[in-house]
C-alpha cells in the first residue's frame, strides 16, 4: 500500500470516527418518547457544554450544529452523519513524510513536536506538529507504539451476587439553598443499586451511613470498588472492610475500568429522575423544598422503576436477578456497629489519661506509658473502648468532654425552615416619615390660618375706628 493509500485509509477511517461521534452525542435528543419542549432543553444542555471530541480534545457543539445533526440522522441514518471527505493534493514532499515516519518509528518515544525539532535540525524547517501527528496517526504510530496493538478489555460482569459491589458520588441538584451530592452502590452482577441517598457533604462519614444501611439490607459484599476519592481513601472505611472482611479495592488513577456500570446508573437517574425535579418554581417538574423529599421520592423510583425495568445487558431486572440469588445473611448487628466505629491509637500518659480530639479520658493504670487503640463512635465520643496488644482491656472514662463528637462528623442535617414575620422595616420608615411629613404640613396650615385670621381681625378693627 502506498503512502497516498494509507493516507486515504486514514481519512475514510477519521470519517467514521467522526461519524460515531456525531451519533453518540446526539442519542439523547433522539428517544422517541421525548416531546418537542424535553428534547429542545436536552438539545440545549449538550450545546451548553463541553464534550471529549474524537480526537481527545475538548470541544464544544453549537445548538445550531446539533439540530442539522438530529435532521440529517433522521433523513439518512449513520451515513447522513459522515462528513464529506476532503479532496486536496499534498503539499508536503514525500520524502519528507517518510522521514517524519521513520523519526517516529525508530524511537517510539519520541513526540511530535521532538520530530520537529529533529526535521528542522536536519532540513532547516519543519512541518507544524498537527501535520506530523496526521501522519503518525493515519500510520497507527501514535496507537500502536511498535507495532503492538493496545490492550484490549473485554466486558466483566461478577459471578455472582455481592461478589463485587461497586460505589461512587454524583455531584446532586441545589436543594434548599445548598448543594448536595448522590452516593451510589450498585451491585456487579445483578446492577442493583444496594444503596443510594443524597447528602450534604461527599466525606467519608456520609458514605458510611449509607454502606451501613447497604450491607444491613443485602448482605456483606466480597470486594467493594471504588475509586481514588478522599471518602473512599479514608483509614475509618479501610477498617470497616477489614472488620467484615470486605476487601477494598481502588481503581487505578486515570483507568476507571470496572466503574462502567455505576456511571451508567448516575447517567440514567440524571436523565430520567433529576430532570423531573426542581428547586423553583419550574411548573414542568416536581418542586423539592428538602433533602428528605428527595431522597424519599427517589427511593421510590429506584424501587418502582429502575429496579423493575428488565436490563439490557443482562436480560431481566435488577430486582429479579437479585433475588435469583436467595436472601443474603444478614451480619451480626453488634459486628456491624464494631465496623462502623472508629479507631485512633494514643500513647498513654503516666497520669493514666489519653487525649482525643481535644478530650481527656481516664484509662487502666496498667497501660501508662503503652500506645492503645481508642475505639468509638464518631458521633458519641463519650465511650471509648480501649483496646491494647489486640486485646479489649476496658473502656475509657471521660474525664473533660469538649467534643461530643468527631470534628470529621459534623450533622448532615437541613436548618429549620424560616418562618417569615411579614415585617418591612423600610416600609415602615418610609411610612413613618410620610406620617410626619403630612403632620407637619398639618401645623403649618394651621399656623397659616391663624395668622391670616389675626390679620382679617385687625383690618376690620381700623376700619370700625376710621
Amino acid at each position: 500500500m502506498t503512502a497516498a493509500d494509507r493516507d486515504a485509509a486514514a481519512r475514510r477511517q477519521r470519517a467514521q470516527t467522526i461519524a460515531l461521534w456525531r451519533w453518540a452525542l446526539i442519542e439523547p435528543a433522539m428517544d422517541d418518547a421525548l416531546t418537542s419542549r424535553q428534547r429542545g432543553q436536552v438539545v440545549r444542555d449538550l450545546a451548553g457544554r463541553e464534550h471529549a471530541g474524537p480526537s481527545g480534545r475538548t470541544v464544544s457543539v453549537s445548538r445550531k450544529t446539533i439540530d442539522r445533526w438530529i435532521t440529517a440522522r433522521r433523513a439518512g441514518g449513520f451515513d447522513a452523519l459522515v462528513p464529506a471527505l476532503r479532496q486536496c493534493t499534498p503539499r508536503t514532499d514525500a520524502q519528507v513524510v517518510e522521514l517524519a515516519v521513520g523519526l517516529k518509528k525508530e524511537n517510539p518515544a519520541r513526540t511530535a513536536a521532538q520530530v520537529r525539532r529533529v526535521l528542522a535540525a536536519q532540513l532547516g524547517w519543519a512541518p507544524s506538529e498537527r501535520a506530523l501527528q496526521r501522519w503518525f496517526s493515519a500510520r497507527e504510530l501514535t496507537t500502536r507504539p511498535g507495532g503492538q496493538p493496545p490492550r484490549a478489555y473485554g466486558r466483566f460482569e461478577a459471578p455472582k451476587v455481592n461478589e463485587i459491589w461497586t460505589a461512587d458520588l454524583m455531584n446532586g441538584p441545589d436543594v434548599a439553598g445548598r448543594a448536595c451530592h448522590l452516593a451510589g452502590i450498585i451491585d456487579d452482577h445483578s446492577r442493583f443499586l444496594t444503596g443510594h441517598q443524597f447528602v450534604r457533604r461527599p466525606d467519608a462519614i456520609r458514605f458510611a451511613g449509607v454502606l451501613r444501611a447497604a450491607i444491613g439490607r443485602h448482605g456483606i459484599p466480597a470486594v467493594l470498588y471504588t475509586d481514588n476519592g478522599s471518602c473512599f481513601a479514608d483509614s475509618s472505611l479501610q477498617r470497616t472492610c477489614a472488620v467484615l472482611g470486605i476487601k477494598l479495592v481502588h481503581s487505578q488513577p486515570g483507568k476507571p475500568a470496572g466503574r462502567g456500570k455505576i456511571e451508567k446508573v448516575f447517567q440514567t437517574i440524571q436523565q430520567q429522575f433529576l430532570v423531573e425535579i426542581t428547586a423553583g418554581d419550574d411548573p414542568a417538574r416536581h418542586p423539592v423544598a428538602g433533602l428528605a423529599e428527595l431522597n424519599d421520592l427517589l427511593d421510590h423510583w429506584v424501587r418502582e422503576v429502575y429496579h423493575q425495568r428488565v436490563h439490557s445487558e443482562t436480560g431481566q431486572s435488577p430486582r429479579a436477578r437479585h433475588e435469583a440469588a436467595g436472601p443474603a445473611a444478614s451480619p451480626d448487628a453488634a459486628v456491624l456497629r464494631e465496623a462502623f466505629c472508629w479507631s485512633a491509637v494514643r500513647l498513654v500518659r503516666k497520669t493514666a489519661t489519653v487525649s482525643l480530639e481535644g478530650n481527656e479520658y481516664s484509662v487502666d493504670p496498667f497501660l501508662a506509658g503503652r500506645k492503645v487503640e481508642l475505639v468509638f463512635d464518631p458521633f458519641d465520643m463519650t465511650k471509648l473502648t480501649v483496646y491494647w496488644a489486640g486485646r479489649k482491656v476496658g473502656v475509657a472514662v471521660p474525664q473533660v468532654i469538649g467534643r461530643h463528637a468527631h470534628p470529621k462528623a459534623p450533622p448532615d442535617e437541613d436548618p429549620e425552615p424560616v418562618t417569615y414575620t411579614g415585617i418591612d422595616y423600610l416600609q415602615l420608615v418610609a411610612a413613618a416619615g410620610q406620617a410626619a411629613l403630612g403632620q407637619r404640613l398639618h401645623l403649618a396650615a394651621l399656623a397659616s390660618g391663624d395668622q391670616a385670621a389675626g390679620r382679617d381681625g385687625h383690618h376690620r378693627q381700623q376700619e370700625e375706628e376710621q
